[in-house]
């Protein structure tokens, strides 16, 4: 990636549907096959909100990183460490808001206008982006996702499968069997970047498993202390680990084999990548605030900063400006980071979300046929208004 995410992502969409269990990488569910009433209008979450838009922050710094990381090793310590839970975090909160799925029409709408729908449009825009700015044609394919699409069609999949995740009596070890039996079958392909689908999976569905009280857990003082060394270790570990690892591992794309080693160190790679990088989401959601803070509000349009801003670091790429001699001194990596985050900030607010809600969150109303539910409430409205209409008359006749 983070999602998409979408986060982030995030979705969402996880990433657009925020608050499903309060009340979605966001806006709001839909409760209609369920309750014919209005749906009351809840608050957001400050926390989630907050530490979406964090990790969408440090995707896009991470994406920054990978054409400068190669002149400066602690650069690439950095990128390392941040790869290692980023992407795990904002797929866990995705899972956690998505446990409200259950294929209803409202739920498949959403699905349909928040994942599918901007999953053709970008996935359509990237290649086109190579072929007109860096001059190298390049084919549309909507079964082989380009650079950051692979989220959306990820949460796509994942998604459609949570009533399966909440049916069996073990879900978090059967997803974890499915990575580390994917990390050892070469075979897989790139369609629909299997691969990553099923290797992250683990992290979806512990976000399917989770509850309010395990995020204000690790929110405790104690852990937000704890988590200071963890981090510093962490970061010891990967300067140390940069010459001596391959970081193919962390984009969890590829099987062992195809990584050049024997098959089995696939599996023992997924097991302990998945216990690094929920220690560190552990220790990074510590760090979360939890009241309101002047990005609590960018929370919501996570979506629109991932996917946006790989167009940007695209661009860039393609026009050759990332090898600029001071991009690669340790200022120009820390400007260059700094603008990032700025950009990223941008693409979450408000307006850009008003300019391009028709390609991140159509509403489509067009292309769905009313549910059946929708239907009877409509109907018991004209019902209602008649009778009111025949008492008024009745009253005027009395008097």
């Amino acid at each position: 990636m983070f999602s998409a995410a979408p986060s982030l992502v995030p979705s969402q969409n996880d990433q657009h549907d925020q608050h499903d269990e309060h009340d979605p990488h966001d806006p709001s569910k839909d409760r209609s096959a369920e309750q014919p009433s209005p749906r009351p209008v809840t608050k957001r979450d400050a926390f989630f909100d907050n530490a979406k838009y964090l990790a969408i922050v440090l995707v896009a710094m991470g994406h920054t990183w990978e054409p400068l990381k190669g002149d400066s090793r602690v650069l690439t310590a950095a990128y390392v460490l941040v790869y290692t839970f980023h992407m795990p975090a904002f797929i866990l909160i995705s899972g956690f808001f998505s446990r409200s799925f259950d294929g209803s029409p409202g739920k498949l709408k959403r699905l349909v206008t928040g994942v599918v729908v901007p999953y053709i449009v970008f996935e359509t825009a990237y290649p086109l982006l190579k072929t007109y700015v860096d001059g190298s044609p390049q084919d549309i394919s909507l079964l082989d996702p380009y650079y950051l699409t692979w989220f959306l069609c990820a949460l796509f999949i994942w998604r459609l499968t949570t009533p399966i995740w909440k049916l069996v009596r073990y879900p978090l070890p059967l997803a974890l069997g499915i990575a580390m039996a994917a990390s050892a079958t070469p075979n897989i392909g790139d369609d629909l970047d299997l691969q990553r689908v099923l290797q992250f999976l683990p992290f979806f569905v512990l976000g399917l498993s989770l509850k309010a009280e395990h995020f204000r857990l690790v929110r405790r003082r104690s852990v937000r202390i704890a988590a200071v060394p963890v981090f510093v270790f962490a970061l010891a570990f990967c300067w140390w680990a940069v010459p001596r690892m391959n970081s193919g591992w962390l984009y969890h794309r590829n099987s062992a084999q195809e990584l050049g080693v024997p098959w089995w160190v696939g599996p023992v790679m997924q097991l302990a990548l998945f216990g690094c990088s929920l220690l560190l989401t552990a220790c990074f959601l510590s760090w979360v605030p939890g009241r309101t803070m002047w990005f609590t509000a960018l929370g919501a349009g996570t979506l629109y900063g991932y996917l946006v801003h790989g167009l940007l670091l695209k661009t860039a790429d393609y026009r050759g400006w990332f090898d600029h001699p001071a991009l690669h001194r340790p200022l120009g990596e820390i400007a260059v980071t700094a603008l990032v985050a700025v950009i990223v900030t941008l693409l979450c607010t408000r307006p850009v979300r008003r300019v391009l809600g028709f390609v991140v969150e159509p509403k489509m109303e067009w292309a769905f046929k009313p549910d059946a539910v929708t239907l009877a409430r409509e109907r018991e409205k004209r019902e209602r208004g008649e009778k009111r209409e025949q008492g008024g008359k009745g009253e005027k006749v009395g008097v």
